[in-house]
């Protein structure tokens, strides 16, 4: 079944599926004492050029989410993120759970944060009966789609600072904006002043696996004992570890998040001629939000899945893969000119 439901619905990278059945011989050391593990750590330095730091690899970005989160806070503290982020929406309360903190939604109209956005949640340092804001949490992509330049991060991260807080970036999607933006990683979260961030490869061509990366001494002090306790401590780490070689080494990850990022341009360009139809978001990396009409989007649902974003408009959200190829785009968009023209 071909759709556009999610990133998450495509297949692994055939490098990637080569790589893990490589790994898949003799017998190495566990949790990570392995030699593939040790050659990704030394790929994200490098990616980074940050020779010091210590990334840790887990199953999936909830976990990778809930360890960063669990490394930058108190239970007393509260964690700010945008009303549409992962960790407050669709998380099932796994970060509050496991962190004990508040989580502060705050409203954007794009996903993204805005220092001003963010002002009027820094009160209460100081004052015993206030939770303690501690961390400004972003995704990048957001879950609209949008994307963070460089400067925008670099703000946030400085009022953060400035605040004695943190700056987290949830980047599962991290690599649709690198390639929206043509930066690198470096570029995106050291440059920029992050604190911690995620790297996802899930939903990029990875069977399963995300990184967490501190780039504070502090935050990374604990952090083992937290995936340890998070059950993502995977005893045959080689598994995880053995994709993000060429994942980064061959460029797969840019690679395939080009791929991504064109197929929803593509797929953009011909939504925009059919009539009735209102794209609710700017398309900057693999996600299109758009409104029909109630009985139009009924009948694409008899062939194609998707998901709802907000019922109460009727806006639904369609996400390209690495895979997605012009075939899946010109049949959808045939199909949803075809039941539109009714």
């Amino acid at each position: 079944m071909r759709s556009f439901g999610s990133d998450n619905n495509s297949g692994v990278h055939p490098v990637i599926m080569q790589a893990l059945s490589e790994a898949n011989s003799n017998h190495t050391i566990a949790y990570g004492d392995d030699k593939w593990t040790y050659k990704a750590v030394d790929i994200i330095r490098d990616k980074i050029n940050s020779s010091d730091i210590n990334p840790l690899f887990v199953f999936n970005g909830t976990g990778a989410n809930v360890i960063a989160l669990q490394a930058c806070t108190n239970t007393f503290n509260s964690i700010l993120c945008a009303a549409t982020a992962h960790i407050a929406v669709d998380e099932c309360g796994a970060p509050v759970k496991a962190t004990g903190c508040s989580i502060k939604e705050i409203d954007t109209p794009d996903g993204k944060l805005t220092p001003e956005l963010v002002k009027p949640y820094l009160q209460g340092f100081g004052f015993e009966h206030h939770s303690q804001p501690k961390v400004i949490a972003i995704s990048q992509t957001t879950e609209l789609g949008t994307a963070y330049t460089p400067d925008e991060v670099r703000a946030l991260a400085n009022l953060a600072h400035q605040h004695d807080m943190y700056l987290f970036v949830d980047g599962t999607r991290i690599a649709n904006a690198c390639a929206f933006l043509g930066i690198g990683l470096k570029e995106m979260t050291v440059d920029c002043g992050v604190d911690i961030f995620t790297l996802g490869g899930t939903k990029n061509g990875l069977m399963f696996g995300e990184v967490i990366v501190p780039l504070r001494k502090e935050l990374a002090e604990n952090m083992r004992y937290y995936r340890k306790q998070e059950t993502q401590l995977y005893s045959k780490m080689r598994y995880i570890s053995a994709q993000f070689i060429p994942y980064l080494e061959e460029n797969i990850w840019l690679d395939n998040a080009n791929k991504s990022n064109k197929a929803a341009q593509k797929l953009l360009s011909i939504m925009k001629e059919v009539e009735g139809i209102e794209i609710t978001q700017k398309v900057e990396s693999n996600a299109v939000f758009f409104i029909l009409p109630k009985d139009i989007t009924e009948k694409l649902r008899e062939r194609y899945f998707f998901y709802d974003w907000d019922v109460s408009i009727n806006e639904m959200r369609l996400v390209c893969s690495w895979d997605t190829t012009d075939d899946d785009i010109f049949s959808f968009t045939n199909y949803l000119k075809q039941v539109s023209s009714v």
